[in-house]
């Protein structure tokens, strides 16, 4: 993939592969611990990270983004459900490391899961967002992502409600 010259230097995105797993992980690790990107309050274990991205890495749905040698971030896309009838629908997850926010990471990750999603046959990408988490809202405006609903209080973090905002972009 073509390295993208942001603010914060040159950005390359490339599949993630074995190795990446502790780095991916903490990203991950410190969404959980401080923000409402992620509606879980219990982080990875090493063992688990692995059996997580190694799923991801069967079917070639996980990309890392690294600036000056440091991953600066990954995502990833997975089934939205499990059933069959969504089996061409695929849900994104785009994560930036902490410090690393506005230098066009997350620009260039999604646009590489976009690209592999559509390369793969998706019919749909659905982004699920913490309705008030107006950065990510807007990464995925910015590409073509429409907002298709906001389910109220479905999950709780940090002691209140969370309303889940719904997009999605067409890819075929």
């Amino acid at each position: 993939m073509n390295p993208l010259y942001a603010s914060g230097g040159t950005v390359t995105v490339r599949r993630a592969r074995p190795g990446d797993e502790e780095a991916i992980r903490a990203i991950r690790n410190h969404a959980i611990e401080h923000s409402t990107a992620l509606w879980t309050r219990i982080q990875l274990s090493p063992a688990e990270g692995t059996a997580w991205l190694a799923a991801h890495l069967e079917r070639g749905s996980a990309f890392v983004a690294e600036v000056e040698g440091e991953t600066a971030g990954f995502a990833v896309y997975g089934p939205w459900r499990e059933k069959d009838g969504y089996r061409h629908t695929v849900e994104d997850s785009v994560y930036v490391r902490e410090g690393r926010h506005g230098l066009g990471i997350g620009s260039a990750l999604l646009a590489a899961l976009i690209a592999s999603a559509r390369d793969a046959g998706h019919h749909v990408v659905v982004a699920g967002i913490e309705a008030e988490n107006a950065a990510s809202i807007g990464l995925h405006e910015r590409f073509g992502f429409r907002h298709v609903g906001t389910v109220p209080e479905v999950g709780t973090k940090f002691g209140r409600w969370l309303d889940l905002t719904l997009m999605q972009l067409p890819l075929t």
